[in-house]
């Protein structure tokens, strides 16, 4: 019986001695995790410093090209189109001959116009004679009062007559000039409506080609009546930037010229037109174009990387800093408006604030980060 007593003790001890030795492994293994995790560096992230920053809002508006000037060539007299002058498409001048309107009978008309001149003023100086003579005879008493009011009256009708005589002339002297049609202005001129052989009427509705001015060239928006009004009470710039259709910036900078007084009930907008000069011709009447136009000037204006706000499920817009112990914090900001890829900051942060921008997916308030300072310009590359 102590025999077996004894063998039962001598096989508990090597067990015991394994179980120890299984638990210290497992200790070691749980162990083994968390100080891996103490041992991590804490999470690489860019930072952003705020500052703040004399700044002009611009809004980008849709506009349209119009030409400086605009002039719809018409007849101002009956007849036949002898012949064009012009190639449809090319530049004219202010006084370039463009038609030529069959002038036979209006060089007609001035020549008897003229001859209706000449027998005017050989009767007013008949009349004329006749009636000094008359009141030479009245002095002698050998002809009747009556006898020289008529003389004299009969002299005034026909100097009236030859007054009349010369607007008639003056009148076909401009109706043949009328048969020469010439440019009013200066321009691009279009295609002609009509060719040579064409009857035309004076005044017509349709015009024989239209001429214009496309340097300088107008550029109309349709701005806001508020953006409008912050425009005129602000120092703002009166630059005016333009994007193509196709994206891409105009070199040339224009200048606004004026605004309208009225408002659009219908759009509450306000007719803002801007010039420019267009010596390349690169801005055609009628063409879309997007207008930048300062409308409101931020003397201390904070700008922050769009990538660096995250916004709530209540609307609310937040930021994640980093402190001077390089520890995380969450803080409520209010934005504004986009200023290209970046926000304006109405409130929340202050100069010399660092914004997280990159990395936010893997931090949260609290933790220790390691920053690593960008600027926005750099950020905006990513």
């Amino acid at each position: 019986m102590g025999r077996k007593y004894a063998g039962s003790g001598y096989l508990k001890l090597p067990l015991m001695a394994a179980l120890v030795v299984t638990l210290s492994a497992c200790q070691e293994e749980k162990a083994a995790p968390a100080a891996a995790a103490q041992q991590m560096p804490p999470p690489a992230v860019d930072v952003v410093t705020v500052s703040a920053q004399s700044f002009q809002l611009t809004d980008t508006l849709a506009g349209r090209v119009t030409a400086y000037r605009v002039a719809e060539i018409r007849p101002q007299v009956n007849g036949i189109i002898l012949r064009r002058f012009f190639e449809e498409g090319t530049s004219v001048k202010a006084g370039d001959k463009l038609y030529q309107i069959d002038p036979t009978l209006y060089q007609a008309n001035l020549e008897s116009a003229k001859a209706s001149l000449a027998v005017a003023e050989a009767n007013a100086y008949s009349a004329r004679l006749k009636a000094d003579r008359y009141a030479e005879l009245s002095k002698k008493s050998a002809i009747s009062r009556q006898d020289v009011d008529d003389s004299s009256a009969a002299a005034l009708q026909a100097e009236a007559q030859v007054k009349a005589a010369k607007a008639a002339v003056e009148s076909a002297r401009v109706n043949l000039g009328y048969t020469e049609i010439t440019a009013p202005i200066s321009g691009v001129i279009s295609r002609s409506t009509i060719t040579e052989g064409s009857l035309v009427s004076a005044q017509q509705a349709s015009p024989l080609t239209v001429i214009r001015q496309t340097s300088p060239v107008y550029v109309d928006v349709q701005a806001p009546a508020l953006s409008v009004v912050k425009m005129q009470q602000e120092s703002v710039s009166a630059n005016v930037a333009l994007e193509m259709q196709d994206g891409s910036v105009l070199a040339e900078t224009g200048k606004i010229q004026f605004a309208d007084v009225g408002v659009d009930q219908g759009t509450g907008t306000v007719n803002v037109r801007s010039i420019f000069e267009n010596k390349n011709h690169a801005l055609m009447p009628g063409m879309f174009v997007r207008a930048r136009i300062a409308v409101d000037h931020v003397d201390s204006a904070i700008l922050v990387p769009q990538r660096g706000v995250s916004r709530n499920p209540d609307g609310s817009t937040t930021v994640m800093l980093v402190d001077e112990n390089n520890t995380v914090q969450m803080r409520p900001v209010v934005v504004t408006r986009a200023v290209g890829d970046q926000w304006l900051v109405a409130s929340g942060l202050s100069e010399g604030q660092r914004v997280i921008v990159s990395g936010l997916q893997k931090i949260k308030p609290g933790i220790p980060v390691s920053p690593n300072p960008v600027s926005a310009g750099t950020e905006a590359g990513h």
